[in-house]
């Protein structure tokens, strides 16, 4: 009762593969369902387990015949892969089943197998790693920033303009229509709050007063059945408050943290935005050099892994189910580069030996409590309970292997 496997058209890791189970095969299995029910089930007038078999194939037959299938299906699962030799990537799935009574049972098995990646060709590429340029221009937007951030909000008398935070009560209708009481609403006016028309009326409105106009709604609004409507709407302007940067001083410099002068905030500035540059640069070439790979070794990545970590991604944003769609056509690319990348960097870590080793973890761990000034088992706890140990050890396993990568490669920097 051998069951016969035959190979259907397949393509990269794709495997179509058309099954047939002997009839006698399929009898054999239905029969250890019937006989499994007749030993469990209750039937009136009769002891448990002591029904005779026709009458729990009556009773119970569609269910007996689900089990047999289910059984059946999985076991010729099982045995294709082994019989091949295969590493499966993801949960197969049936097609064109014929389940008919004393026939053989045939379908048709769709699995995609974890791709085979050989990465021939790991050395003898040139990357050019962008030169780090800090301007005087790049520090003052930073320094002012930070002033923005330390800024205050100061009550004003004057009508509002772009910029200013409002409190305001909006009531909207229809031409002819009562607007009603409205609703209050805080406002940072030119922040896209609020659509043009109904910025425009606030400003023109001093604080304390009430104004009341037709303003149409733009043809953009993500509401498409109120585009270019106009509606009656009335405005009261309770409060108007306008942000007050302090001075760029020493005194900001204390304020903000452990700096005796604004010098010293600057010069601390710009090398945040050095080290910034630098991090930047080294991630550049690192894509550089993993696309470069990608290119020079072909290798197939299977569908499946790309949907899941497409649903995973959505999932992560709240994506609504009805946008799905539209996410993934955007994700795709993204989603397939970030594998191939992923499955590059897990190659050549198996393949060198350079996989994170516990004492790898163990150093990483202790380097960081020294940083902390706190204890390596309390580190290594943290990192166990919010689920951050992995990610930890991948991320020294890439370090390994873009060193390792970085050894065996031409790397420049652009002039």
């Amino acid at each position: 009762m051998k069951i016969e496997f035959t190979p259907r058209a397949s393509e990269g890791v794709e495997r179509h593969i058309q099954v047939s189970v002997p009839a006698e095969a399929v009898k054999d299995a239905e029969d250890k369902a019937a006989r499994r029910y007749a030993s469990t089930v209750r039937l009136p007038g009769f002891r448990p387990g002591k029904a005779p078999a026709t009458v729990v194939r009556k009773k119970f037959g569609d269910a007996i015949r689900q089990e047999a299938l289910e059984a059946l299906v999985r076991e010729a699962y099982q045995e294709f892969v082994e019989k091949e030799s295969i590493k499966v990537a993801a949960q197969p799935h049936v097609h064109d089943l014929k389940f008919e009574e004393g026939k053989p049972l045939t379908f048709e098995l769709h699995l995609e197998v974890r791709p085979t990646i050989e990465l021939a060709r790991t050395k003898g590429f040139r990357i050019q790693r962008p030169p780090v340029s800090v301007t005087e221009e790049q520090v003052t937007q930073q320094l002012e920033q930070i002033r923005d951030e330390k800024a205050t909000w100061t009550p004003v008398t004057e009508k509002p303009q772009t910029g200013d935070m409002v409190n305001v009560q909006i009531a909207t209708a229809a031409a002819g229509d009562d607007t009603g009481e409205g609703k209050s609403y805080p406002l940072v006016l030119g922040a896209g709050q609020a659509i043009p028309g109904i910025e425009e009326l606030i400003m023109s409105t001093a604080p304390g007063e009430t104004v009341e106009r037709a303003v149409k709604w733009p043809d953009d609004f993500p509401e498409e059945a109120q585009r270019g409507q106009t509606k009656i709407v009335r405005v009261t302007l309770n409060e108007v408050k306008r942000k007050a940067a302090p001075p760029l001083d020493d005194a900001l410099a204390r304020e903000v943290g452990d700096f005796e002068s604004l010098d010293a905030l600057r010069n601390a500035v710009r090398s945040d935005l050095q080290k910034h540059g630098e991090h930047e640069g080294e991630a550049s070439v690192r894509q550089q050099l993993i696309d470069q790979i990608i290119s020079a070794n072909a290798f197939d990545v299977p569908k499946s892994w790309i949907q899941q970590f497409v649903q995973n991604y959505a999932e992560v944003y709240q994506i609504p189910v009805d946008q799905r769609d539209q996410f993934a056509g955007e994700m795709r690319s993204m989603a397939e580069r970030q594998i191939r990348r992923d499955l590059v960097i897990e190659t050549i870590a198996e393949k060198e030996g350079l996989t994170a080793t516990e004492k790898d973890l163990d150093d990483r761990i202790a380097e960081q409590a020294e940083k902390r000034g706190a204890n390596p088992g309390q580190i290594y706890a943290q990192l166990e309970k919010s689920g951050r140990l992995k990610e930890m050890e991948r991320s020294i396993t890439e370090e390994k292997v873009f060193k390792w990568l970085l050894d065996r490669n031409d790397v420049s920097t652009n002039a």
